[in-house]
């Protein structure tokens, strides 16, 4: 067997870090949000969260939330390296593609109960489920057999090599003895979930706040705060007044409300890299694109990009051309698209379109055009899609932006979408733009798109999966599912008493990553 990894270490670190002095009361009359918990047995710290409907990590994709309640087999450091989460180590076998994984002993459930294989086979298993519809399924499409071998050891066989499968096994596991049997999407449990995270849950209010209070007994070390609040603020401008009326000690803000704490006293600013991008979905399963699918390139090439992101992210990101650009594995030779209303107008024309009396261009007696649709919220994503459509228009397609009540993925004509992640090239291509995959909205379907993914991923040669992600990005430019538009940097405002942020790390999708390192955090 080729060992992976061998982590040469107790199975239980425990440590208190005691809370320094000087906090403020919470509630007090300045409007200060941090300070002692209820009690005065720690410190409370005030997050500005987004809403939530359920805490689920096994079927949704991404939730900042997720990290503080639950663990996975593996986990990520703050070069996000792959390094034992609930495994303390793990073989793997070639010849049968076997991955073994030897579990801690000793973990608990946060109400008591002991943590084992059984949770964990459990946990994958409900995600292979078709019937569950999770988002992660093609992520352990390729798992032929789980086995139990005792209470701590578990064993995935795989019908073909993925590159990115111990990344996957970072996924939160979930407790069997309490979701067997239920509905996963539906279950109560995700209103009252219970893992084995550094954090608990305390309480719920739906729609102001979720507490989760400190795991004392925690595998990795008992965390210096004993509070985390998340304050429900779904809207970005109200986020930013209540960080600078203190409401909040933390939060993720625009580029524009950021820079208004830029070097104010009390407050620290962290700039922070991600694989985070924008771009506008084209959704195929509805009939316009079907019919209009080679006028794509036209509103490719209709953006400016860099505009867009001088205009709405003050330059703190990146234009972009596709979905890996900062990954090892991406080819800076593709077709970038970039901005040239000339070649758009050629494109229309050459396709047969018309230029109207108002301006739009017209196809068959219909005019060129679709609605951009928006999350309600992100002032972000609304200020790029205003600014794009825009520019369309400019160019003769006629773009209008809604925001509606709720996403209709299968009915809407494009979305400003966002994907991106800091770990394997695999995840975030392979489900997002693989026919058929459980977060592929978009409907696209490419053939050698699907081809080139599943090479990458079914080799362990550096050197192949590079010609295989060269080439699956280059027929992605060709055919594109997305209009690219900007990477999006993370700029998140912290009250200056809080230490152990981790600046360096490269976040993920809408900045998710801040709590990695939650252990080490302290409160002034």
């Amino acid at each position: 067997m080729k060992k992976l990894y061998l982590l040469g270490m107790a199975l239980t670190v425990l440590f208190t870090l005691a809370a320094c002095a000087g906090q403020k009361e919470a509630g007090n009359g300045d409007g200060a949000a941090s300070g002692l918990a209820e009690g005065g047995e720690g410190p409370t710290l005030v997050y500005g969260s987004n809403d939530y409907t359920r805490i689920n990590p096994a079927m949704d994709e991404h939730g900042e939330i997720n990290i503080l309640l639950f663990d996975g087999l593996t986990a990520h450091n703050g070069k996000n390296e792959v390094v034992p989460g609930l495994a303390k180590e793990w073989e793997f076998e070639e010849s049968s593609c076997t991955y073994t994984f030897y579990l801690r002993e000793g973990i608990k459930w946060h109400d008591g109960e002991d943590f084992t294989a059984e949770d964990v086979k459990f946990t994958i298993e409900a995600i292979m489920d078709p019937h569950n519809g999770s988002e992660n399924s093609p992520n352990y499409e390729d798992v032929e057999e789980i086995t139990v071998i005792d209470a701590h050891t578990i064993s995935f066989r795989l019908a073909a090599p993925n590159v990115a499968f111990l990344d996957y096994m970072s996924i939160a596991a979930l407790p069997a003895h309490l979701l067997e049997g239920k509905d996963m999407q539906e279950a109560d449990f995700f209103r009252h979930p219970v893992g084995t995270g550094p954090y608990r849950m305390e309480s719920w209010e739906e729609g102001q706040a979720i507490t989760l209070v400190r795991n004392e007994g925690y595998f990795k070390g008992e965390p210096g705060i004993e509070r985390i609040v998340f304050k429900i603020v779904p809207d970005d401008n109200v986020k930013a007044l209540q960080m600078q009326s203190g409401e909040l000690d933390l939060a993720l803000l625009t580029p524009k409300d950021a820079q208004a704490f830029a070097g104010r006293e009390g407050y620290s600013c962290y700039h922070m890299k991600t694989s985070d991008y924008r771009g506008i979905l084209f959704n195929f399963n509805n009939a316009y694109w079907r019919e209009n699918r080679d006028l794509i390139p036209a509103v490719c090439y209709a953006l400016d990009r860099e505009a867009i992101l001088e205009a709405v992210l003050l330059g703190e990101g990146e234009a972009a051309y596709g979905p890996l650009q900062r990954n090892i594995y991406n080819n800076e030779e593709v077709e970038k698209y970039s901005y040239s209303p000339k070649k758009a107008k050629e494109i229309l024309e050459e396709a047969g379109c018309l230029a109207g009396a108002d301006g739009f261009y017209e196809r068959k007696g219909e005019k060129v055009g679709f609605t951009l649709s928006v999350g309600a919220g992100d002032q972000v994503r609304l200020d790029m899609a205003q600014a794009a459509a825009q520019q369309l228009r400019e160019v003769g397609i006629d773009c209008q932006v809604e925001i509606p009540m709720q996403v209709d993925w299968g009915g809407q004509m494009a979305y400003l979408i966002g994907w991106g992640s800091p770990f394997d090239a695999d995840d975030h291509t392979y489900k997002v733009f693989g026919t058929g995959k459980g977060a592929n909205y978009s409907g696209y379907s490419n053939e050698l798109v699907d081809s080139s993914l599943t090479q990458a991923r079914q080799t362990l040669d550096p050197a192949v999966r590079a010609k295989a992600y060269d080439k699956f990005q280059e027929e992605l430019a060709k055919a594109p599912a997305f209009a690219f538009l900007c990477y999006v940097d993370a700029n998140y405002v912290a009250k200056d008493g809080i230490k152990g942020i981790s600046q360096d790390t490269v976040m993920g999708h809408h900045g998710v990553g801040i709590f990695w390192n939650i252990t080490e955090w302290t409160m002034e």
